[in-house]
């Protein structure tokens, strides 16, 4: 769940597209930084600087500069994210991206932490 997902028809091979770059950020930000063997340094920082206590200004500004450090992405149209204290769910939603391919914002599926 949340891997890339290529080669199963046209309809899920996006390259150079601005749904391509939308599954980008998703899996992105589904990517814990230091879990990819082939490269520690890759990911978000979720252990290192968003979760924890009281960390909602910090963890909104890493999470925006991961997703504005996807290729393609020019700008961020529509940001959300919300704290469930009950289920300590991290929800990244109501996201929209704006990508060199279209200017038109592209909606982004909500990442649940």
């Amino acid at each position: 769940m949340g891997d890339y997902t290529f080669g199963q028809g046209t309809a899920n091979f996006w390259i150079n597209q601005a749904n391509g770059v939308a599954q980008s950020v998703q899996t992105r930000l589904g990517l814990w930084e230091g879990e990819w063997f082939l490269d520690n340094t890759e990911g978000t920082p979720y252990a290192q600087q968003i979760l924890g206590y009281n960390t909602k200004s910090l963890y909104d500004m890493a999470l925006k500069a991961r997703i504005l450090a996807t290729q393609g992405v020019s700008s961020i149209d529509n940001y959300s994210s919300s704290f469930n204290p009950v289920t300590r769910a991290l929800t990244v939603d109501a996201l929209s991206i704006v990508t060199i391919y279209s200017k038109t914002p592209i909606p982004v599926l909500p990442v649940v932490i």
